[in-house]
C-alpha cells in the first residue's frame, strides 16, 4: 500500500484549486478544502491561504517607514511576530525574513567598519549560505514560497485528483438546495393560484378578507397564557360593562419619555412631504413646461454646486513626448519593414522590454469553476447538423469579429519599387555541377527582371495610367511647332520634340490600345527605335544638368499666364478684394467676440491658477535662495575640507615624527635599564660572595680560638 505524506513545496494547481474551493467554500472549512487537495491537510491550507495567496497580502518592496516600524516592534514584543504582522501590514513570515535581512546587513556593516572581515579566502559563510537548504534537507515553511509551475506531464494521482476538483467545484447545487428550491417554486405556485382565486371571486362580487397566517401568537389580537376565571355565584355584567379610567389604562414608554430627536425630525420630514404633495395636487397642476424645465435646471444646478470638484493629477506624459513616442513607433516599424523585405527575417527578435511583475502565482489558462465538455459522439440516432445553418453561424461570428475592428485610418505612403540589378554570383566550385532546381530559379529570377526592366522602359503616361487621346493628329503638333514666334533654332527643337512625341503616341496606341481607339493594336511598331538604360539615363542627367545650369524655363506657360493675367479686369479684382476684406472683417469680428468670452471664461477659471502660481513663484523664490545658501555653505565646507586635506598630512607627519623620537629615546632608556640591570645583579653576587668568604673566615676563626 502506497503511503502518501503530505505536505511539500505547493504546486500551480494546487494553489489553483485552493483558490476555487475558498471562493466556494469559504475561509472557515479547511477539512474540506483540503480533502480536494490529496496531498495537503487542512493545516496546510490555511498557511497557505494567509501566508502567499490572500490578495490582501503585500508583495511590494519594504519601505523605510515600515523597516522602522517592524524594529521598533520588535525591540517591543521580541519574537511575537503573529502579533507585530497586522500592525506593520505583513505577514509573520515576512515580518521574520525581513528582520533577520536587515540583522545581517547590520552585522556585515558593523563587521566591515571594525575590520573583522578577514581577507575573502578566510571568510566564514554568510547568513544566507546557513540558512540555505542543503541537498536533502526538507523546507520546513513551503507555504510562504511561490508555487512551483504544473510538469508537462502530470501523475495519475494528480490528473485525478484534478478532475475530482473540477467536478466538485462545478456542482454548485446540492440535495439541500435542489429541496429548498422546489419548495420555493411550490410556495410560489401556491400564492399565484389564491391570487387568481381571490380575483375572480373578486369580479363576482364577493370579497374576501386576506388572513396572513403565522406560526407562533399574534399578540396584539391575543393574550398569551391567558387563563380565563371559572364562572362564579355572582353576575358581573355590570362589571363588563364598566367603562375603564384613563388613568388606569397601559401606557405607552414613548409618552413617558417624550419624543426623540430622530423621531421629530422624521415627523418634520413626514409633514413637508406632505404639504408638497397637497401642493402639487392641489393648485399647481397646471405648471408651464418652461417653468418645470427652468426649476429643474435650478435643482441640477443645485446639485452640481453641493458636488466636490474633480481634481485630477497632472499628466506625467506631455504632447510633446508623446508626439516622440509615436514618431519612435513609426521608425521601428518602417525598420521592420525595410528588414522584413530581406532574407534574415529569421534573425529579428522581439525586443520590447518587458516589465516586471510581483510574485504571483500564475494563472490557469481555464476557469476551475469550468467543467471541461468532451464532444458528444455522433450516432446513427441522431440527424447530422446541416452545412448552411454551420455557414451561417461562420459567417456571423466573422460579421462580430470583423465589427469589434477600428475605423480605417487612411495613413499610407506611396513608395516606389527599387529594382535593384543583381549581378550574378560567379560560382567559385567550377568543378561541381549546379542543381536543376537552382538552375531554374537563376532563370526564373532573370526572366522576372527583364520583365521588370521592359516596364520601367515603357512611357510615364503608361506607368501611371493616364489618360491618352483616342486619336493622334499629328499635323496638329507640326503646325503648332511652325507657328511659335521664336528664333529658328527654338523651332527646329520644338520640331523635333513634337516629332518624337508623335511616335512615342503612335507606339503606345499600337503596343497598348485603349477602348475607342481606331488604332488597331497588337502590331509591332517597326518605326520606333528602342534605347538601352545607359542611354535612357545618361539622357536623363543631361537634361537635368542642362536645366540646373541654364535655369530654363518653359515659355508657353509663361505666355500662357501673361494672357490670361492681362485678360483680368481691374474692376473684377476691386471687387473680390471688397469681398475678401469683408469676409475677412466678419471674421474679425466673431473671433473678437469669441476672444473676449474666452477671456472673461478664463478670468474666472484661471483666478485661482494665477493666484497660487503667484506663492508658488514666491515660494520658488525662497527656495533658489535657500538654494544658493546652501551652495555658499557647501563652498566653504568644501574649501575647508581641502585646507584640512592639506593639513592633516603635515600634522600626521609632525605627530610621527615625536613618535619616532619617542620610541627611540625608550629604546635608549630600555637598553640603558638593560645595562644597570646587568651591573646590578654582577655586584649582587660580589656582596654574596664576599659576605659568604666574611662569614668562613669567622667561622674559621672560632675554630681556632677553640
Amino acid at each position: 500500500m502506497r503511503i502518501i505524506i503530505k505536505g511539500g513545496i505547493w504546486k500551480n494547481t494546487e494553489d489553483e484549486i485552493l483558490k476555487a474551493a475558498v471562493s466556494k467554500y469559504g475561509k472557515n472549512q479547511w477539512a474540506r478544502i483540503s480533502s480536494l487537495l490529496v496531498r495537503k491537510s487542512p493545516k496546510q491550507c490555511k498557511a497557505r491561504w494567509y501566508e502567499w495567496l490572500d490578495p490582501s497580502i503585500k508583495k511590494t518592496e519594504w519601505s523605510k517607514e515600515e523597516d522602522e516600524k517592524l524594529l521598533h516592534l520588535a525591540k517591543l514584543m521580541p519574537t511575537q511576530w503573529r502579533t507585530i504582522a497586522p500592525i506593520v501590514g505583513r505577514t509573520p513570515s515576512q515580518c521574520l525574513e525581513r528582520y533577520q535581512k536587515l540583522l545581517d546587513e547590520a552585522e556585515a556593516k558593523e563587521g566591515a567598519d571594525l575590520g573583522l572581515t578577514g581577507p575573502v579566502g578566510d571568510a566564514g559563510p554568510s547568513a544566507d549560505d546557513v540558512r540555505r537548504l542543503r541537498p536533502g534537507e526538507i523546507d520546513p515553511d513551503p507555504e510562504t514560497k511561490p508555487a512551483r509551475p504544473d510538469p508537462v506531464d502530470m501523475d495519475e494521482d494528480e490528473k485525478e485528483m484534478l478532475s475530482e476538483a473540477r467536478a466538485r467545484l462545478a456542482n454548485t447545487q446540492g440535495k439541500k438546495a435542489k429541496r429548498k428550491a422546489r419548495e420555493k417554486q411550490l410556495e410560489e405556485a401556491r400564492r399565484l393560484a389564491s391570487l387568481q382565486k381571490r380575483r375572480e371571486l373578486k369580479a363576482a362580487g364577493i370579497d374576501l378578507k386576506v388572513k396572513k397566517k403565522k406560526k407562533g401568537m399574534d399578540y396584539n389580537a391575543d393574550i398569551p397564557f391567558e387563563k380565563k376565571p371559572a364562572p362564579g355565584f355572582y353576575d358581573i355584567s355590570e362589571e363588563k360593562n364598566r367603562q375603564l379610567e384613563q388613568g388606569l389604562s397601559n401606557v405607552h414608554l414613548h409618552k413617558l419619555d417624550g419624543k426623540r430627536r430622530s423621531d421629530a425630525n422624521d415627523e418634520k420630514k413626514g409633514k413637508k412631504q406632505k404639504t408638497n404633495k397637497n401642493e402639487t395636487e392641489g393648485g399647481q397642476i397646471n405648471f408651464i413646461p418652461a417653468k418645470t424645465s427652468q426649476l429643474n435646471k435650478l435643482k441640477q444646478a443645485e446639485q452640481i454646486s453641493k458636488r466636490r470638484k474633480l481634481v485630477l493629477p497632472a499628466p506625467q506624459v506631455g504632447e510633446n513626448e508623446l508626439e516622440e513616442i509615436v514618431k519612435i513607433g513609426f521608425a521601428g516599424e518602417n525598420i521592420k519593414a525595410v528588414v522584413g523585405e530581406t532574407d534574415n527575417i529569421s534573425s529579428l527578435g522581439d525586443y520590447t522590454p518587458s516589465t516586471g511583475l510581483p510574485l504571483r502565482t500564475p494563472r490557469t489558462p481555464s476557469g476551475s469553476m469550468q467543467t471541461p465538455r468532451t464532444p458528444a459522439t455522433i450516432l446513427s440516432l441522431r440527424t447530422p447538423r446541416t452545412p448552411a445553418s454551420a455557414s451561417a453561424a461562420t459567417i456571423k461570428q466573422l460579421r462580430a469579429g470583423l465589427s469589434n475592428l477600428p475605423a480605417p485610418k487612411n495613413d499610407f505612403e506611396i513608395v516606389l519599387p527599387d529594382v535593384e540589378i543583381q549581378e550574378d554570383k560567379r560560382d567559385d566550385m567550377k568543378g561541381i555541377e549546379e542543381d536543376a532546381s537552382d538552375r531554374d530559379k537563376k532563370i526564373k529570377a532573370q526572366l522576372e527582371e527583364e520583365e521588370q526592366a521592359q516596364l520601367l522602359r515603357r512611357s510615364q503616361a503608361i506607368q501611371r495610367d493616364l489618360p491618352r487621346p483616342t486619336q493622334i493628329n499629328a499635323k496638329l503638333f507640326i503646325e503648332a511647332a511652325s507657328s511659335e514666334n521664336s528664333s529658328s533654332d527654338f523651332l527646329e527643337i520644338e520640331r523635333l520634340i513634337n516629332t518624337e512625341m508623335v511616335r512615342l503616341l503612335n507606339h503606345d496606341a499600337i503596343m497598348h490600345p485603349i477602348h475607342g481607339s481606331k488604332i488597331i493594336g497588337g502590331n509591332v511598331d517597326e518605326s520606333f527605335e528602342e534605347f538601352s538604360d545607359d542611354l535612357m539615363n545618361k539622357a536623363r542627367k543631361a537634361i537635368d544638368e542642362e536645366l540646373d545650369i541654364n535655369n530654363l524655363t518653359i515659355p508657353e506657360i509663361d505666355r500662357f499666364h501673361d494672357d490670361i493675367w492681362q485678360q483680368l479686369y481691374k474692376n473684377v479684382e476691386i471687387v473680390h478684394l471688397q469681398k475678401q476684406l469683408e469676409i475677412n472683417r466678419n471674421i474679425m469680428v466673431k473671433d473678437t467676440t469669441k476672444a473676449a468670452k474666452l477671456e472673461k471664461k478664463l478670468n474666472v477659471t484661471l483666478a485661482g491658477y494665477l493666484t497660487r502660481s503667484r506663492a508658488l513663484s514666491k515660494k520658488i523664490t525662497e527656495i533658489f535662495d535657500e538654494i544658493e545658501q546652501a551652495k555658499i555653505e557647501l563652498n566653504s565646507f568644501q574649501s575647508l575640507n581641502i585646507s584640512e586635506k592639506n593639513a592633516i598630512p603635515k600634522r600626521i607627519e609632525a605627530i610621527q615624527d615625536e613618535v619616532d623620537y619617542l620610541s627611540k629615546h625608550e629604546s635608549e632608556l630600555q637598553q640603558r635599564y638593560s645595562q644597570l640591570s646587568i651591573e646590578k645583579q654582577d655586584l649582587q653576587e660580589r656582596i654574596n660572595i664576599l659576605l659568604k668568604e666574611k662569614e668562613n673566615n669567622q667561622e674559621l676563626k672560632m675554630n681556632k680560638n677553640e
